[in-house]
């Protein structure tokens, strides 16, 4: 055990660890444990919490770069204490912990990227290893080793033109080549008479890792492997078979990734590139939707429910949309050396932790600053959930290779009451409003203050009642010229055409019917002889096929010269009957003209 002492070893903190930078009387955390000589070296993608023996109790899986890169480990600590420790082949790139099935005991697998493998473990016993399928070699670089084992070039002129190769071809060259690359002189002529006979392989590796939930959304649902590679691509794993479900293609090497949604039903995709772009992938795009162009690069990626958080160079927080647009941007007092998710499940909270250059953490919901944590030393990863039997937990690995764990109080109450709370300073100043602006605000004023808004606001659905009657009322009174019965299905239309003294009238009947036709019906007209003449008073109507409209013309003379116009009542009969079927009333247009006497 470090310098401080551990409350999660039983243990009480000494003074030193209560008296350090990293305390203040009015904390919103407890020191729970601080040991500056842990030998710990990771970043914040290889830091995971998760119940791996399935009894309750939390582990913390570290990825270890080891001092100065060399003796890369694997370690699982318990408490303060480190439980297991594995040597790996290569250095980490991320852990994720994840459910690969639903079968009992529901007990998590964990997944370490290393090199161009993925390293699955389940009760801490290896039990699945997952490589990147090889990419072709450069056919120049295959045919320059063909020759060196034939013997028909030497090592020297091998070397230069791997060299010109390596500068101006678009393939890589495989990491043979590149090992060739970096020898002296006189080891040349050995390497390759050693690995002249081995077939040229290129292997792309690992730079990121996230899991993405598979079809459900519940916290212990199966969830897939995302990677991001070398290679510029994006791999979606199935969880059981380890085959490739997806592949998308990024034009750059992605170093961050944010995913929400589920792979079999609808899933968005945040990738944080070399070039210092940010692009946005959905589930049936093999190519990004969006892109969001920063200004310097990229040194974290965070998502906060629907807004995407990213640290850059410039010592400053983005808040960005899902479809690029920016939200808001808050200064740093310092560099960003990493950032994390804190998600406070008991009250419903996600915010954004920054470790910076100058020892600070700080703790942002958007744009409000929350809390600020001071430690010893530059922090450079971090982690927050449940460790231990405890469920807000706040892990630290410092720069000096220093382990801090932090417990937040159960009575703790994060409340935005930062300098960077609340509306921009820029809201507060006044607007020079133009003086018709002005003018015509006020009399709103007057107006909504004298009921002269709520006056016209009655009458105009006054108004409105007035005309939905009125439509009522002609619909029920077959005022309108089309008019549907249900004893039998027919369908009348009329149309009225002319300018008078002589109109034409055209009624346009229609059977409903599916498949029974119609026979025997008259039509009547029913008008004011004084005003108006017909041919015929009424006629048969020929046997109506389903589906057809037939049109049936006739003549109305106007007989009069004074501009008075009436209503033509259509009725629709069956032979032998007395009840129309079908009626309409036709209002007849003012006759511009006279009838010839």
């Amino acid at each position: 055990m470090g310098r401080g002492g551990s409350l999660l070893s039983g243990e009480p903190a000494s003074p030193s660890a209560c008296c350090s930078p990293c305390f203040e009387a009015s904390s919103k955390w407890l020191d729970a444990h601080y040991d500056p000589m842990a030998n710990i070296h990771t970043f914040s993608a290889c830091l995971a919490l998760a119940d791996l023996h399935g009894d309750g109790e939390y582990k913390l899986v570290v990825g270890d770069l080891g001092p100065g890169g060399q003796h890369p480990r694997l370690k699982v600590l318990k408490g303060p204490t480190v439980l297991t420790e594995t040597p790996l082949p290569a250095l980490p790139a991320a852990a994720a912990t994840f459910l690969m099935e639903q079968h009992e005991p529901r007990t998590p697998a964990l997944a370490l990227a290393s090199g161009p493998c993925v390293y699955v473990y389940k009760n801490l016993r290896p039990y699945f290893k997952f490589s990147l399928p090889q990419l072709p070699p450069n056919p120049l670089e295959l045919d320059l080793w063909n020759q060196a084992k034939e013997d028909r070039i030497d090592p020297l002129t091998l070397k230069e033109m791997l060299e010109g190769i390596r500068e101006k071809a678009e393939v890589p060259l495989s990491v043979q080549s590149l090992r060739f690359l970096q020898l002296e002189l006189s080891e040349m002529e050995a390497f390759v008479s050693q690995h002249k006979s081995k077939s040229i392989k290129r292997q792309t590796v690992i730079t990121t890792m996230t899991t993405l939930k598979k079809n459900l959304a519940d916290e212990d649902a199966v969830s897939c492997l995302v990677l991001g590679t070398e290679n510029k691509e994006l791999l979606v794993l199935d969880p059981e078979a380890f085959t490739i479900l997806a592949k998308m293609s990024l034009p750059s090497v992605p170093v961050f990734l944010e995913v929400s949604g589920q792979f079999d039903v609808e899933f968005r995709l945040a990738a944080a590139c070399r070039n210092g772009n940010i692009y946005i992938l959905r589930r049936d795009s093999r190519r990004p939707k969006y892109c969001i162009e920063l200004s310097a690069q990229p040194v974290g990626l965070v998502r906060v429910h629907k807004v995407l958080v990213v640290g850059s160079t410039q010592e400053s927080l983005h808040g960005f949309t899902h479809k690029g647009k920016k939200l808001w941007t808050v200064q740093m007092p310092a560099a960003i050396l990493t950032m994390s998710l804190l998600e406070q499940r008991s009250r419903g909270l996600q915010a954004v932790m920054a470790g910076l250059a100058n020892g600070e953490v700080r703790i942002y919901h958007d744009k409000a600053l929350l809390n600020v944590i001071r430690t010893p030393d530059a922090v450079t990863s971090l982690c927050f959930g449940r460790y231990g039997r405890e469920d807000n937990t706040l892990i630290m690995t410092t720069r000096g290779a220093g382990l801090i764990i932090k417990i937040l109080k159960r009575t703790a109450v994060f409340v935005e009451a930062g300098g960077e709370a609340g509306p921009p300073p820029a809201q507060a100043m006044k607007l020079s409003v133009p003086r018709k602006t002005r003018l015509y605000v006020d009399q709103t004023l007057r107006e909504r203050e004298a009921a002269m808004h709520r006056t016209f606001q009655t009458d105009l659905y006054l108004l409105r009642l007035r005309a939905a009657r009125a439509y009522v009322q002609a619909l029920e009174s077959s005022l309108n010229p089309v008019s549907v019965t249900a004893r039998e299905p027919l369908k009348l239309h009329a149309v009225v055409q002319g300018l008078g003294p002589t109109f034409k009238l055209t009624l346009h009947l229609q059977n409903t019917s599916a498949a029974r036709p119609i026979l025997g019906l008259l039509v009547c007209f029913l008008y004011n002889e004084v005003l108006y003449a017909l041919p015929r008073a009424f006629f048969k109507v020929p046997l109506l096929v389903p589906g057809l409209s037939y049109p049936l013309e006739t003549f109305v003379e106007s007989l009069n010269d004074k501009g008075i116009s009436d209503i033509i009542k259509v009725l629709v009969l069956r032979e032998g009957q007395s009840a129309p079927l079908l009626s309409a009333h036709i209002n007849m247009p003012v006759s511009e003209g006279l009838a010839a006497t």
